[in-house]
């Protein structure tokens, strides 16, 4: 069996309606696991559900949650165990980031939103789904963080001041599960050709200026970050726990 068989396994994968989500969700599925599609719209989770049943029948399952609702991720979850019996892996993807600009100039409203969107609702998740993690003495629990959490910037701060929290949640819930088998770990994307993302690169001149420094002269796809949460959902990441895997194609070098 490989190390990277995930059979038999459920995931929950927040935002996996598109982009990097979506393709965590889908090369999961290759590997074995069924998954829990959802974002905040019921029929954006419908169609990616349906796409990937056709494929593999009965692999996923569609339920719609906001992340600014806890009620509604309590519900996620309970529809999850009703329809799968279990829960082995969370993977924390959706994130917002409703503000461009110096941290000196943004709301308190703004930054809460991106705080509670960003690192409360994973919180949120994390205790709704760990302690049947803990009884089975095992789990996985994966925080799409981001590069950004470890450098400044002057247009997404703030964004990045919750990335770097995610990053240090990741490395505290690793000191208090990892006793109980259950590993807790960050993945740190850079600029990946997302919708989430697409204001930094979708403009010619600036996509051109970013890949003549980057050193594999281009930006990443969502896929490329598929293989890195099989591998910390999976036994090939057994020993893998509170760290944060970069996967960026060398920007932070």
């Amino acid at each position: 069996m490989s190390q990277f068989d995930l059979t038999g396994k459920v995931a929950i994968i927040t935002g996996s309606t598109r982009g990097i989500g979506k393709a965590i969700a889908e090369e999961m599925v290759a590997n074995g696991a069924r998954v829990v599609i959802s974002s905040r719209k019921q029929d954006a989770c419908d169609a990616v559900a349906a796409e990937i049943n056709a494929q593999t029948p009965g692999a996923a399952i569609a339920i719609a949650a906001s992340l600014s609702q806890k009620d509604q991720l309590e519900v996620l979850v309970a529809r999850t165990r009703e329809a799968f019996g279990r829960i082995d892996i969370l993977v924390c993807n959706a994130a917002s980031n409703p503000y461009y600009g110096p941290i000196n100039d943004i709301s308190d409203e703004m930054f809460r939103k991106i705080f509670d969107n960003n690192v409360l609702a994973n919180h949120w998740l994390v205790r709704m789904v760990i302690d049947e993690m803990i009884e089975r003495r095992e789990g996985s629990i994966i925080l799409i963080s981001s590069i950004g959490g470890l450098r400044g910037s002057t247009t997404i701060g703030a964004y990045n001041v919750s990335k770097a929290a995610d990053m240090q949640l990741a490395r505290n819930l690793a000191v208090e599960y990892g006793r109980h088998n259950v590993r807790v770990n960050c993945i740190a994307p850079g600029l990946i050709r997302t919708d989430f993302a697409k204001a930094l690169w979708d403009n010619p001149e600036a996509e051109k200026r970013f890949n003549a420094v980057h050193p594999m002269r281009r930006i990443g796809e969502p896929r490329e970050l598929a293989g890195a949460a099989v591998f910390l959902a999976s036994p090939a990441g057994s020993y893998v726990n509170g760290q944060t895997l970069v996967v960026d194609g060398g920007s932070t070098i």
